[in-house]
């Protein structure tokens, strides 16, 4: 499966894997301890939505555009708003001309002591990454093999914050990277927030990961799937899916409120469904 993202910013993947990622960060801040965010594969970090690439699949349309002019109950419209807010930070006009990736998503939500280190291996795409964070003190752009950053670059001296392992999906076996790398990273940090996300295209696949990550030996595993329609004939995305490591105590009820919203918002006909459920543990007492 090849998920270059110049195609697919905005799809309807990007609005519930930053929504879930903007609540993560807003739970982060409820303490005034510094804390830091690394995005493993943080691609180009703002996408234009009149590209070429992204006018050839428009599936933006059918995500953040959708979700923009949605009537959303006011529960969930106060979860995401500041997922939003990053969305119209980048269209000043009031339009929807550019979309941001994680990292920009992440750096809207900061606050002055918090850092990012956005990790970026393609050469163009860093150099770009490089330069929509020129000037930021509070960002780090790195060349680098994301799953390398693992072992480079944890435990975080803030000792605090999470870690965004999104790749591409362009390889063969990048499940099994995702449960080798989390497993190292949990290792070397076991007090980390970590946001896994994966595509829900091969069923089986998706259930042997997670059939893995639950026999991984990690504590507390919270798992949200998902799908915007039922199950595809021919290989397709029919859904996203997020496996949150050391989740916010709250998280698991605000996906309960905003899961709803999102998908009347974003579904394709019937077999739109969403389901949340623990591979390992249970919720944190408050």
């Amino acid at each position: 499966m090849n998920y270059r993202h110049a195609y697919h910013a905005g799809n309807f993947a990007d609005v519930v894997k930053h929504a879930v990622l903007a609540r993560i960060v807003e739970y982060l801040k409820l303490k005034d301890k510094a804390f830091r965010v690394i995005d493993t594969h943080a691609g180009i970090g703002l996408y234009d939505l009149a590209s070429e690439q992204a006018g050839k699949t428009g599936e933006w349309k059918g995500g953040i555009a959708r979700l923009l002019e949605a009537k959303l109950p006011k529960a969930a419209a106060e979860l995401l708003q500041p997922y939003l807010d990053a969305v119209r930070a980048v269209n000043a006009d009031g339009g929807l001309l550019h979309y941001p990736g994680s990292p920009l998503v992440v750096r809207h939500l900061l606050r002055p002591q918090d850092r990012l280190s956005a990790i970026e291996l393609h050469p163009e795409d860093a150099e770009r990454l490089g330069e929509v964070f020129e000037g930021d003190y509070q960002v780090r752009v790195i060349r680098l093999d994301g799953w390398l950053a693992p072992g480079a670059h944890l435990p975080p001296k803030e000792k605090r914050g999470l870690v965004l392992i999104d790749p591409p999906f362009e390889k063969e076996g990048e499940f099994a990277r995702l449960v080798e790398a989390v497993v190292k990273a949990h290792r070397r940090w076991p007090g980390g927030t970590y946001v896994l996300w994966y595509p829900i295209k091969d069923r089986k696949a998706v259930a042997a990961f997670r059939d893995e990550l639950a026999s991984a030996d990690i504590p507390r595993i919270l798992d949200f799937a998902f799908h915007v329609r039922k199950p595809s004939s021919e290989p397709r995305l029919d859904g996203t899916g997020l496996i949150v490591i050391n989740p916010p105590f709250t998280l698991e009820n605000e996906l309960a409120v905003m899961a709803p919203a999102l998908k009347q918002a974003l579904a394709e006909g019937a077999g739109a469904e969403w389901t949340v459920s623990w591979l390992a543990g249970e919720a944190a007492p408050a």
